[in-house]
């Protein structure tokens, strides 16, 4: 795995892991990966590395304030984040990659393929992209994660704890996605662990997430999407979300979708084969002309 450093703006870089496709005659096309909302590009590693022996080559980005990349005070909203991916595709010379997003990740992926189609040939949406924010729900959800951000810029745990933590929660993780989970942190002056976004900076993003609605993407879409959403536990949160996948299948022209049951939020760290086979199911659909 490489690390690439992509200036954005005249103040923002952003760290990108670039894993090269494997054997000198890989053609496949370039897969660029967007993590979600407080996490980091390290959480795709185990996905990028099967993407890699597929012949894909993989850039997996730290979005402004996440992983490595620079953290201004302001500018995460998604119009601002968006922009900063445009400038790193360009950059790369990606045109025509395939864009998979994780939660937040999947909501950016979704408005960099409708405001920029030449740049995108193909969308996957795990488990994000297609939620309603502008519900009291969502926003209380927010609020209370907002909440835990603040009172963790304190540092209240140690990465040894963090990681016991991880293990029992996930035992289904490897070594690796716990590793990158705790990158989603700095370690302060005491040696605890402090979030790396503020909770100003959360709350920049939600409130930016529930002024656009990913309907308001759907209509500009025309390549292969791939939906790849959970199924909660919680009946209710259950109904709404096949409410909200059935809404994006009805509107979009050309997508597939595969349920995710028992699973949790974060699928390329729990069931990384199963992820990048989805993605490369994506890139055969790319390659198909359209069904008409």
């Amino acid at each position: 795995m490489k690390t690439l450093r992509i200036p954005v703006s005249g103040t923002v870089s952003l760290n990108v892991r670039h894993r090269p496709a494997d054997g000198p005659g890989a053609t496949g096309r370039p897969f660029l990966l967007l993590h979600g909302m407080l996490s980091n590009a390290r959480m795709w590693d185990e996905v990028a590395e099967r993407l890699g022996a597929a012949g894909h080559p993989v850039y997996a980005v730290d979005h402004r304030g996440h992983g490595e990349s620079d953290a201004p005070p302001d500018g995460y909203e998604n119009a601002v984040v968006v922009t900063d991916l445009i400038e790193a595709v360009t950059a790369l010379d990606l045109s025509g990659a395939l864009v998979a997003g994780h939660s937040w990740g999947g909501h950016l992926a979704l408005r960099l393929a409708a405001e920029r189609p030449g740049l995108v040939a193909g969308l996957a949406l795990i488990d994000g992209g297609w939620y309603e924010f502008d519900g009291p729900v969502m926003r209380a959800f927010w609020e209370r994660t907002a909440d835990v951000v603040r009172r963790a810029q304190q540092g209240t745990t140690s990465a040894a704890d963090m990681r016991a933590y991880l293990r029992a929660t996930h035992p289904g993780w490897s070594a690796a996605s716990i590793e990158a989970r705790l990158a989603d942190y700095r370690v302060g002056p005491d040696g605890l662990l402090v979030p790396r976004l503020t909770s100003a900076q959360v709350m920049s993003i939600v409130e930016s997430l529930q002024r656009e609605a990913p309907a308001d993407w759907y209509p500009k879409i025309t390549v292969p999407v791939r939906l790849l959403p959970i199924i909660p536990a919680v009946p209710q949160l259950s109904d709404q979300v096949r409410a909200w996948v059935a809404a994006a299948e009805e509107a979009l022209d050309r997508v597939s979708v595969r349920w995710y049951p028992g699973s949790d939020h974060d699928l390329h760290a729990g069931a990384p084969d199963e992820i990048a086979a989805d993605l490369l199911r994506l890139a055969e659909d790319t390659a198909a002309p359209p069904v008409r």
